[in-house]
């Protein structure tokens, strides 16, 4: 009787898997057939294989959707993709969200001629590397700038929020720094004005800065003596 039960449950299984089979055919042929409608190809002359089919199909998608390949001249340099995997583990950030904002950092700083690492370490001490923090004192993203010192670099067409865009950010602050350093002559000098501790006569804030910088320096695997 047991023996009698179980082949009766194969020839279901069986016939159940049949059944499935002979659906999903008659799917893939509705298919197939919609393809060939839609292109206007039924009734016409030899009909074109499918490949040609899917290659007129992507010819013919929008250029915005066509993947491009990666351009190499907008990637990390080493020495930066070193320092963005430690700064992920040190932090608990995100590479992905990271790689722009460092990007930011290496193209602001050969802009104006400061070490992109320096201003790296500005916003490990400022943020911690979180892009919506905001002091008390307004000072708000990733490198804590107050808006309303710095409009003429953040630009009136932006609005009230625009720091709060990571890559936006770095660039506004780059720029607070290279005008304390016009201002004041010295990095030690700059980075106090940008602390606003210039009165603070052990320069704590720039010793800070330049500790993380140090460290920085170390994970990057920069070479001693090498400045950028």
């Amino acid at each position: 009787m047991k023996y009698a039960t179980s082949v009766k449950g194969i020839v279901r299984s069986a016939g159940a898997c049949l059944f499935r089979m002979a659906h999903v055919s008659v799917l893939s042929l509705g298919l197939v057939a919609i393809v060939f409608i839609g292109s206007g190809r039924v009734g016409d002359e030899p009909s074109a294989s499918f490949t040609t089919l899917v290659t007129e199909a992507r010819a013919a998608e929008p250029p915005s959707l066509v993947a491009s390949p990666a351009v190499e001249e907008f990637a990390l340099s080493r020495e930066m993709a070193s320092v963005r995997d430690w700064v992920s583990r040190r932090y608990r950030v995100s590479t992905v969200a990271l790689e722009p904002v460092l990007r930011a950092a290496e193209e602001a700083g050969k802009h104006v001629g400061i070490d992109p690492l320096l201003i790296v370490a500005v916003m490990a001490v400022e943020s911690s590397f979180n892009p919506f923090a905001e002091s008390t004192m307004g000072a708000q993203g990733l490198m804590q700038v107050i808006p309303r010192f710095h409009m003429d670099k953040i630009g009136d067409e932006n609005g009230k929020d625009a720091l709060f865009d990571p890559e936006l950010n770095v660039r506004v602050g780059t720029l607070v720094l290279q005008e304390g350093l016009r201002r004041y002559g010295s990095m030690q000098s700059a980075l106090q004005y940008y602390g606003g501790a210039l009165k603070d006569p052990e320069a704590g804030y720039a010793r800070k800065v330049m500790a993380m910088k140090q460290r920085l320096i170390t994970a990057a695997g920069r070479k001693s003596g090498k400045t950028a």
